[in-house]
Order: C-alpha cells, then structure tokens, then sequence
C-alpha cells in the first residue's frame, strides 16, 4: 500500500464512526421510543400542578400520564424480546475500562429494573385508589381492591422512586455523552439512529 493510500484510509477511518456496528434498526427504534414516552410520563405529572385539584384538566394530566407509564410498562417487555431475538451486542471501540463496563451493567439492569417497578407500582396505586379508567375508552383490570390508606402508601413509594428516576436517566445521558465527546468511543454511535454521525461530532 502505498504511503499516500495509507494516509487516506487513515483519515477516513479517523473521521468515521468507530467500527463494531449499530444496535438493530428496531432496538435502537424502541429506545428512543422508550424516552419520547418517559418525557411525556414526567412532563404529565409535573404539569398537573399548573391546575387546581379537582378540575378536568388536572385530571386529564394524571390520567395520560397513567396512559404513557403503562405503555412504557409494555415496552419493557418488547424491548427484552427484541433483545433476546438481536443478541449480537456492538462492540465499544475502543474498549472502555473494566469497570465502566461493570457500571454500565448495573446501570441497565437498574433502569430496566426502575421501567418495569414504576408502571406496576402505578397500576397497584389506580387499582387502590378504584381510578381504572384510562383516555382513549381504555380501561384497566385491577390488580387489588379499593383501598385509601393503602394507596397513599403506594404514592409515596411511586413518587419516590419516580424522583430518583430523574437521576437514573440523567446520568444515564450524561454516560453517553462522555463516552461521545470525552473517550471518543462509539457509545452513542451504536444508539443513534442517524448512521452518518461520527464520533466526536
């Protein structure tokens, strides 16, 4: 090969993504869909407040924010499924260190954890509070009897857990960023649905 040929691929391949591959068209479809849905379950519940207990409104907030958590409660289900079915996982080029690929681990396991606890935990609080039906003429099956006291403990539990998510994803967000702009590995590239994105862009 010759030196001027050699340069050439040198700097393509400098500019292109790093090699390894993407996720599955479909993967990567459902994980940004997975987001859109999240952005709208914390975007309903903390819009109700703009409006006074007992109005229509507030209401409709709730009700859709119930809507948007349980689908992502279905999703879950579907992206393991589709997990299962592309088991060929993109190799992080260059290797990040052993244990950022330990944290990374726990890290998904903790967010497939927290998408799955949250919508439950929604449902057991519709099912306790005896408030199942949903928009769109949707009506969901109980999952335990009416029961006040009950539910404000669920509540608690729901909101909390609902505002360590925020710093779940956070950092998730933030993990993926440095690996794009500071290790200028192929992270991101893997996840993003724009193939012609380069690393370091």
């Amino acid at each position: 090969m010759s030196t001027c040929t050699k340069t050439s691929y040198t700097s393509v391949r400098a500019q292109s993504p790093a090699p390894g591959g993407r996720y599955h068209s479909a993967v990567i479809a459902m994980h940004w869909l997975t987001l859109a849905l999240l952005i709208g379950v914390y975007a309903f519940i903390e819009f109700k407040d703009f409006f006074p207990k007992g109005s229509g409104a507030r209401a409709a907030m709730q009700a859709w924010h119930a809507t948007f958590g349980l689908t992502v409660f279905g999703l879950v289900f579907l992206r393991l499924l589709l997990r299962g079915i592309y088991r060929d996982t993109p190799v992080i080029d260059p290797p990040p260190p052993r244990w950022q690929q330990a944290l990374a681990k726990v890290m998904h396991v903790t967010l497939y954890a927290f998408l799955i606890v949250m919508p439950l935990l929604g449902w057991f609080l519709l099912s306790a509070k005896g408030q199942l039906d949903l928009p769109l003429g949707l009506h969901l099956a109980p999952l335990i009897g009416p029961d006040k006291p009950l539910a404000k403990n669920i509540q608690n539990v729901h909101e909390t857990i609902g505002n360590i998510g925020y710093y779940l994803i956070g950092l998730h967000a933030l993990a993926a960023l440095f690996h794009h702009y500071v290790q200028h590995d192929n992270t991101l590239w893997r996840m993003l649905p724009l193939a012609r994105l380069g690393r370091g862009e």
